[in-house]
């Protein structure tokens, strides 16, 4: 009787860890920016970006509230265009010293001036929803990951890849993103964050908590909150779980939950 139940028992863990096992067949290579993380990003993308707000403002956010003491060296800028592919953005433009970033604000609404010089410690780039997996335009996600990764670099920053999500009727698109952008990452020395991965695991979890907008594709204000903690697990490497900050209109066992996937899937993902 013992025998049966420990069978039944293995039966049922396999079960429940193959259910949230969707991952790249290719491994990361790089899996930290540590020890010096990144205080400063610039995302460059889409409106999977600026949907709900802008999800690197959330991530500020989060940042400031996980370090109190030097909230003020955290700053995150977005540079989106509806619908974009990597080769919709001029990155050497972008990254021209004098240009984005030379003035933020603080809590107060003040102006503030930042030193000249790099402005940025990394620079995050999405392609479109479809493009590293579509056969017409996978070819220009891989010639453009390249030429852009090699521009951030000559700047002095580090290229970063975000791992966008799946369509919430094509879950299929969840293992071809994420081998899409694990080689892209590996190809040029960059850390991808995993939040199509996430996305995922969340929609195990929880298939009634709505990740999406209602065209399927946009997320929800829990898909941008769930974004922004895999990327601030990823970027920082911190743990999301029982960070202050959470977007609102989500109750605290939403937040937890989005969280703690998160943290999960960075740490999968990465081979911690």
């Amino acid at each position: 009787m013992m025998r049966l139940f420990a069978r039944v028992m293995l039966a049922m863990c396999l079960a429940v860890a193959a259910c949230f096992n969707v991952q790249a067949q290719t491994k990361p290579k790089v899996t930290s920016l540590g020890p010096d993380f990144p205080k400063a990003a610039l995302f460059v993308g889409n409106s999977f970006f600026y949907f709900n707000n802008g999800m690197p403002g959330h991530l500020t956010f989060m940042e400031r509230a996980a370090d109190p003491a030097n909230k003020a060296v955290y700053r995150n800028t977005m540079v989106t265009i509806g619908g974009s592919g990597l080769d919709w953005h001029d990155m050497d433009n972008l990254l021209r010293p004098g240009g984005l970033g030379a003035y933020s604000f603080d809590e107060q609404n003040n102006v503030i001036f930042n030193k000249p010089g790099r402005q940025y410690d990394a620079v995050v780039m999405m392609d479109c929803s479809q493009c590293p997996i579509h056969p017409q335009l996978k070819d220009a996600f891989t010639t453009f990951a390249k030429k852009d990764s090699e521009i951030v670099g000559a700047h002095g920053m580090r290229p970063v890849f975000f791992m966008s999500w799946a369509y919430a009727d094509k879950p299929e698109m969840t293992e071809q993103l994420a081998e899409a952008y694990t080689v892209a990452g590996n190809a040029n020395d960059a850390l991808v964050i995993p939040a199509g991965l996430a996305f995922a695991r969340v929609r195990k979890l929880q298939p009634e908590l709505n990740l999406y907008a209602p065209d399927k594709r946009h997320p929800s204000p829990a898909g941008t909150y769930l974004a922004a903690c895999v990327t601030f697990a990823a970027l920082t490497g911190r743990s999301p779980v029982d960070n202050a900050y959470a977007i609102i209109g989500l109750d605290a066992g939403t937040t937890q939950l989005l969280q703690n996937a998160a943290w999960d899937t960075v740490q999968e993902y990465y081979g911690r």
